[in-house]
């Protein structure tokens, strides 16, 4: 028995998804977030046209993809961000331990921080 129409709609849900996550890798967790639902509703979206449930393969297969180019962007944009800034926070913690009780002290760490991130 063929295909009983196109009651696929996680196979389109999945292509709107796999849209916004690309959109979303400005705000990288938004990324993560669609893209991975985005894969998931595709692939279930995929199932249900090999057991022939569904027509809209090539959607969902859409779906996939995009989605995955949203996940794995914002992956390593995560990445990248963690590398970039993972020496700035240790400088920070660590004149924030040398600077104890010192009001004066915790302030200067805090410029100090901000000059790194602003690279002023």
């Amino acid at each position: 028995m063929g295909p009983q129409g196109t009651r696929n709609g996680l196979g389109t849900a999945s292509l709107v998804l796999g849209i916004l996550s690309i959109i979303g890798i400005i705000t990288v967790i938004g990324g993560v977030i669609l893209g991975l639902i985005g894969v998931i509703l595709g692939l279930v979206g995929r199932g249900r046209v090999k057991r022939g449930e569904a027509a809209n393969g090539g959607v969902a297969l859409a779906g996939v993809v995009t989605s995955l180019v949203g996940l794995v962007v914002s992956i390593i944009l995560i990445g990248v961000g963690v590398i970039f800034f993972a020496d700035d926070f240790t400088n920070l913690v660590d004149c924030l331990d040398e600077a104890g009780d010192n009001p004066a002290a915790v302030e200067q760490c805090e410029r100090d921080f901000e000059d790194d991130l602003t690279g002023g």
